[in-house]
């Protein structure tokens, strides 16, 4: 096997990684939150979405590491995990602009 090819594990998860992004709600969410924290009611308001619907995204992102929450009383704000989701959108956007 090539050197350079990474682990059996490492390329399942990268893979199942990669399927988070396969959502256009989520790639939507991700660009609200490069712009700061927000609350689901806010997110929802900027696309003109059902706040169920983007409760599900937003648990799916948690899920996969991709945004992070805190908790101010009742609301729950949301935000990018890191940089390299920043990152992540800018390059993707990037390569399909080429």
């Amino acid at each position: 096997m090539n050197e350079l090819m990474p682990a059996e594990d490492e390329v399942y998860f990268l893979s199942e990684f990669f399927k988070v992004f396969a959502d256009s709600t989520r790639i939507k969410i991700l660009f609200v939150l490069r712009d700061g924290e927000q609350c689901v009611n806010d997110i929802a308001a900027a696309l003109e979405m059902s706040q169920s619907s983007i409760s599900h995204q937003l648990r799916v992102l948690k899920q996969n590491r991709l945004v992070k929450f805190r908790r101010d009383g009742k609301t729950i704000y949301y935000s990018l995990a890191d940089a390299h989701v920043v990152n992540i959108l800018s390059q993707g956007l990037e390569h399909i602009e080429e």
